[in-house]
């Protein structure tokens, strides 16, 4: 200061400045001067703890350079079919060249109209926000977000908090999204937020909306389909076209309206479009719905084991978000053939069951079979944890309520209790079914029960079930194997086994079996319980045992004579591996669902082994043998309705199974490609066929595989799976296997026993 006047140099004198300031008068203006000041000082602070870092990380040019979206898996065909994703969130990222530019059109114009002249940050509409929305209270006065900034809010999200946290948010959006501008090009930003962006009904990106609302990729988008997806984006629920159509359409013709006026529509074209009928063809992806559900759950099982195996190193693959392409086995035609066959099958054979059990119906009548089987319940299980008393827990199933009851009628709403829910369920008979390629074990088909929405349990891969007959060829090869010819004869009449507690195995029928005997090859053609366990007998428990191991059956089986009719319970798939050695060289298949497993970019994660036993289970002639005897069963024995009532031809083979009181039945069929098992029965053990008529493995099994290859063998593109011979036997074969398949007890044997008792003796347990 000089004289009283301030010179030019102390506007730089800061305290001197700060002096003058806070001692001006009045008051009042003291305070409008000082108060600008704290404001402008405050947010200048403010944004530099934003910037450094301090209500959440700002996105630096490495995390920017290197955008990764997190991605549904993706479960593929043999024949490249998509049957399945595995996410959090449902996405399907695509590159731009996939995107129809009338998307892309429509989201600037609605969404941001000067995105191509901003960098970042749109300082025009900011202002509106500030003083329409802010300082005049505007709700429609729109938000002030580019398309930039929304991009960087949907890769990081917004941490909880208060104003402050928002604004804070804010702010990191605005400095992300500046940064953002200046390492992509503004197409790069469309990309990647159209393949961010969440359009409701849990999709995110518009290649998963396109083809869940529209039933079609993106690229395959018209103009006022692309502006109903794009006009979702300012309310995924409000304006979701399945919710609210009326709405979605009134947006839509507001985002046609917007591309018109911003030059990418001509105004004729905007009203005719407009015009144009909302019409969706709406598919959304359900996990309990769509082709194979059970094949796709045990291929997530086997996937997320593969995943758990790897080192440490590679387990930032995530099933869930890395995009893991999963290319299977299955063939989806045989796949539809065989849904399609179960469900004709299964409602038939269904209404026989109920209508052969009536008012006798265990589900109805049966207070003991009642009482269990609601104790053994779920629901009875959750009551009983809360302390509830057992008279408590079954007046609380017994309580009507709304509920939905499913059959092969469909679905119906119902008012009911969860007993009746319950005891409902409990008579649906289920299925598990397999096929595999005889050749290499490869799953081609896999059914593993009637209704995965109602029924998670896999019969396929979870079921372990008594397998009656259809463990009978186990026993024959392990005989043949051990030099007992095909010809060699076995009474036929009943055998009491006084050091089995009296155990006598008995024969289906009504035939009088007392002076017959069977050559092996006739027994086996008969399902003849009655050889089968002397087979067993003269051949010897543990060879059999040694010999199932062999075939690749690794299920705990029961040392004791009536593991000849199959009273051990073994998996399907090892069932099936077991008989692709008859056409197979006489090697066992393990069979296989996995091909391979590329990441996001194509490399190549996993690609299967062969693992093929490099030893046969058992001698060529022993396979030819069974081979010929497994072929009888399907032309003259238990399986013949193959041929005389499905009239199918060609080479086939194979063996029925049905258990004690008709609680399973089998079928087990060869051809020289395939191996197809089926199993019918139901979930709770305790509960079978009321007859063999119905339950036998020929009737409520055979049936699915006989359905399924008479499809197979009209429908293009499959018939080669049914082309194919057996090969002739050799002449030292058809020697072996020439002689009379049943002998008659002579005269004076005849004469001299009493055809009215039964023989006893012990059973020999041969080691």
């Amino acid at each position: 200061m000089l004289n009283g006047r301030w010179i030019w140099t102390d506007y730089w004198n800061l305290p001197f400045v700060l002096h003058r300031i806070f001692n001006i008068r009045p008051r009042w203006l003291r305070t409008l001067l000082v108060l600008p000041g704290i404001v402008l000082l405050l947010a200048g602070l403010f944004l530099l703890s934003v910037s450094l870092g301090m209500w959440g990380p700002v996105p630096g040019r490495r995390d920017l350079a290197d955008i990764r979206l997190d991605r549904a898996s993706e479960v593929y065909t043999a024949d490249s079919v998509l049957i399945g994703k595995f996410y959090l969130y449902d996405r399907q990222p695509v590159p731009l060249s996939q995107m129809p530019q009338h998307a892309l059109n429509a989201l600037v114009s609605i969404e941001d109209e000067r995105f191509y002249r901003h960098s970042g940050v749109d300082y025009p509409s900011l202002a509106r926000v500030f003083f329409k929305t802010i300082l005049m209270q505007d709700a429609g006065a729109g938000g002030g977000s580019t398309l930039s900034q929304q991009l960087i809010k949907n890769l990081y999200p917004r941490r909880k908090g208060g104003r402050l946290q928002l604004a804070a948010d804010k702010v990191r959006e605005m400095l992300a999204a500046t940064r953002l501008e200046r390492m992509y090009e503004k197409e790069e930003i469309l990309e990647r937020y159209l393949n961010t962006v969440s359009f409701g009904d849990n999709s995110f990106g518009i290649e998963s909306a396109s083809r869940k609302f529209f039933g079609k990729p993106a690229s395959a988008l018209r103009p006022e389909e692309a502006a109903t997806l794009i006009g979702m984006l300012k309310a995924t629920h409000s304006y979701n076209p399945r919710l609210y159509p009326e709405a979605s359409l009134g947006r839509r013709n507001l985002v046609l309206e917007a591309m018109a006026r911003n030059g990418y529509l001509g105004a004729g074209e905007a009203d005719s479009l407009k015009q144009t009928p909302l019409v969706l063809d709406y598919r959304p992806y359900n996990p309990n719905a769509g082709l194979a559900p059970y094949f796709r759950e045990a291929v997530r099982k086997q996937v997320a084991a593969w995943l758990d195996s790897l080192p440490e190193a590679d387990t930032v693959v995530n099933l869930y978000t890395s995009g893991l392409k999963i290319y299977t086995t299955l063939n989806y035609r045989m796949q539809e053939l065989a849904e399609a066959v179960t469900r004709t099958h299964m409602k038939q054979l269904q209404a026989t069951f109920e209508k052969a059990y009536g008012r006798r119906a265990p589900w109805l009548a049966d207070k003991q079979f009642i009482a269990g089987y609601l104790s053994g319940s779920e629901a009875y299980r959750r009551l009983e944890e809360q302390g509830l008393a057992p008279g408590a827990i079954l007046d609380s199933l017994e309580q009507p309520h709304p509920l939905e009851l499913s059959d092969w009628e469909g679905t119906r709403q119902s008012i009911g209790s969860t007993r009746d829910s319950l005891l409902h369920y409990a008579k649906m008979l289920q299925t598990g079914q397999l096929v595999i390629d005889a050749r290499t074990g490869a799953v081609l088909s896999w059914v593993g029960g009637i209704d995965y929405a109602h029924f998670k349990y896999d019969h396929v891969s979870q079921s372990r079930r008594q397998v009656g007959s259809v463990f009978k060829p186990v026993v024959y090869t392990t005989a043949i194997e051990s030099g007992i010819p095909p010809c060699e004869y076995f009474p036929a009449r009943e055998i009491r086994y006084e050091n089995l507690e009296d155990w006598t195995p008995s024969n289906s029928g009504d035939k009088d079996e007392t002076f017959l005997n069977y050559s092996m090859q006739e027994a086996l053609q008969n399902s003849v319980n009655t050889v089968a366990v002397q087979v067993l007998e003269k051949t010897g428990i543990p060879k059999v045992v040694a010999q199932a191991r062999a075939m690749g059956i690794q299920a705990d089986l029961p040392e004791t004579p009536s593991l000849a009719l199959g009273a051990g319970s073994i998996g399907i798939p090892e069932v099936a591996g077991a008989y692709a050695s008859f056409v197979n060289g006489g090697r066992p298949l393990r069979p296989y669902s996995l091909l391979r497993i590329t990441d996001r970019q194509g490399r190549l994660l996993y690609r299967r082994q062969d693992d093929l036993p490099a030893e046969p289970a058992y001698s060529e002639k022993t396979r030819q043998i069974m081979l010929q005897m497994l072929q009888a069963v399907a032309e003259a024995g238990t399986a013949s309705r193959l041929r005389t009532e499905y009239g199918l031809t060609g080479a086939i083979a194979g063996k029925t199974g049905t258990t004690q009181n008709n609680k399973d039945a089998w079928f087990v069929a060869l051809t020289p490609r395939l191996v197809h098992v089926s199993w019918v029965g139901l979930e709770n053990h305790e509960l079978g066929f009321p007859n063999t008529r119905i339950g036998q493995g020929a009737n409520a099994a055979l049936p699915l595989f006989a359905g399924w290859y008479g499809e197979l063998k009209k429908t293009p593109g499959l018939r080669a799976w049914a082309a194919g011979s057996f090969g002739e036997p050799g002449p030292e074969i058809r020697r072996l296997m020439d002689c009379p398949p049943v002998k008659r007890d002579g005269f004076f044997k005849r004469l001299f026993s009493n055809p009215d008792k039964t023989k006893t003796r012990k059973f020999k347990n041969k080691s």
